[in-house]
């Protein structure tokens, strides 16, 4: 049982924005995780990562975890006896995948939905931010106020054109499908 679920799954992620990612796709994908009997789990940080493992050795079915986080996943699965294929890293964390993938215009669209627009255009115009690239600056925003990333992360997900769902949020997924394998 995994947060009051019969669960046959687990998917391990770093954090809430990570997991409600996740789920808001799978909806989007029709993917009825609850009937598939998968439970997304946030672990808190990638540091909880052996703990995780350890306590849903039998049901882990997939994890994704930032790149720079990526070999300590592995290892962690390694050690546990586990296939550590079932890893997907994001090229740098969630937050540059869904950039990259909406593109700057959709970004800003999402943001200014959210009325939110003038705070990032506030923040645009700080020193530190002046020399960025507007994807920097757009990742930076994510992070300047505690819960945006956790907010943001099923808004941008939502705006996602299915064609163009990020890999390594895909390949996770895939994982809890009935074939149970990403696709090439």
């Amino acid at each position: 049982m995994v947060n009051g679920f019969e669960s046959r799954g687990v998917v391990l992620v770093e954090g809430d924005s990570d997991r409600r990612a996740l789920e808001t796709l799978a909806l989007r994908q029709r993917l009825d995780l609850r009937a598939e009997g998968v439970v997304i789990e946030a672990m808190g940080g990638v540091t909880n990562v052996r703990a995780y493992v350890r306590r849903y050795h039998e049901m882990l079915r997939a994890s994704m975890c930032d790149a720079a986080e990526e070999n300590l996943v592995r290892r962690a699965l390694e050690r546990a006896g586990l296939d550590p294929e079932i890893v997907s890293a994001c090229d740098a964390d969630l937050e540059d995948e869904l950039i990259r993938a909406l593109g700057v215009e959709a970004v800003e669209q999402v943001i200014e939905a959210q009325g939110d627009l003038e705070s990032f255009r506030t923040m645009q115009q700080q020193p530190a931010q002046r020399e960025r690239t507007i994807e920097q600056q757009l990742h930076r925003f994510m992070g300047t106020k505690g819960g945006r990333k956790i907010a943001y992360a099923p808004l941008l997900v939502e705006a996602l054109d299915l064609d163009r769902v990020p890999r390594p949020l895909d390949d996770v997924l895939a994982y809890v499908r009935p074939d149970g394998r990403p696709r090439s």
